[in-house]
């Protein structure tokens, strides 16, 4: 029988190359969307509608899953959205959307899946948070906090889990080709702001690097490893060297000598 996986949006981005590698490889899937009808592309999985901030709605979408497949095997904490700004301008009401949308929104989806994965006795969650999340980054605050947030929620999440057959981990990903630049929050570039300039050049290059990232087929494939491993590690990276190489530096490097990597990468 072909495993159940709910993929958190899975219109665009890693989460429609994740779907679509896994339901090419025999997985029955299904995605998510806040908005399905306006999806212009036809896909071989359903496409559920989700507003990953609202308890209603994703009640509705776990039980819409679990009664047209009966089960559901693996979650996918894929929806998320970027965000940007200096510390000392960015909007608080901003900063609180991104933690609903990055932190505690998947965290509900896991809520909600949980109570039917115990019953099996099995079931997969894959947190999927971010390179960034395991540092501080100059104007990328915001998200590397939520993203960090949501990696530590997953180590202790697994661990409350795991007597029940059910396995938790959290997948980083670095920068990858998709359209998360259009759809993150920035704050503006304030003029005569002390922060005007090097906001707006870090900016530029921020968008560049994902527009210049790697193929998101390289997340699809690593997360369908990851389904096949019996017991899988607590976190996974996927991304260039150098993204990667960032992890293990901060872990050797004196905090000072780390941070002044960090400072002259964003030429502060």
């Amino acid at each position: 029988m072909a495993k159940v996986v709910l993929i958190t949006g899975a219109s665009s981005g890693l989460g429609l190359s994740t779907a679509l590698h896994l339901h090419k490889i025999g997985y029955q899937v299904y995605g998510t969307s806040r908005n399905p009808e306006k999806n212009t592309i036809t896909l071989p999985f359903p496409l559920i509608p989700l507003e990953i901030t609202n308890n209603d709605s994703i009640d509705s979408c776990v039980a819409l899953v679990l009664k047209k497949a009966g089960r559901l095997d693996v979650l996918i904490n894929n929806a998320g959205v970027g965000i940007t700004g200096p510390m000392e301008e960015i909007d608080l009401t901003a900063v609180s959307e991104n933690f609903a949308i990055n932190c505690f929104g998947p965290l509900q989806m896991a809520q909600a899946v949980l109570p039917k994965m115990r019953e099996q006795s099995s079931g997969l969650i894959i947190n999927i948070t971010s390179i960034a999340g395991v540092m501080g980054l100059p104007f990328r605050g915001v998200y590397s906090s939520s993203k960090s947030a949501f990696s530590i929620m997953t180590e202790s999440l697994r661990m409350e889990v795991k007597s029940f057959g059910i396995e938790v981990c959290s997948l980083a990903p670095g920068d990858y080709a998709t359209d998360i630049a259009s759809r993150r929050y920035h704050a503006p570039v304030i003029e005569n702001s002390p922060y005007q300039r090097i906001y707006q050049e870090n900016l530029d290059t921020m968008n560049k690097h994902v527009s210049d990232g790697n193929p998101p087929q390289e997340i699809a494939i690593a997360i369908s490893k990851i389904i096949k491993k019996g017991k899988p590690a607590v976190h996974y990276q996927v991304g260039p060297f150098v993204q990667k190489l960032s992890k293990i530096l901060k872990g050797i490097l004196p905090n000072r000598i780390f941070e002044k990597l960090i400072m002259n990468h964003y030429k502060l």
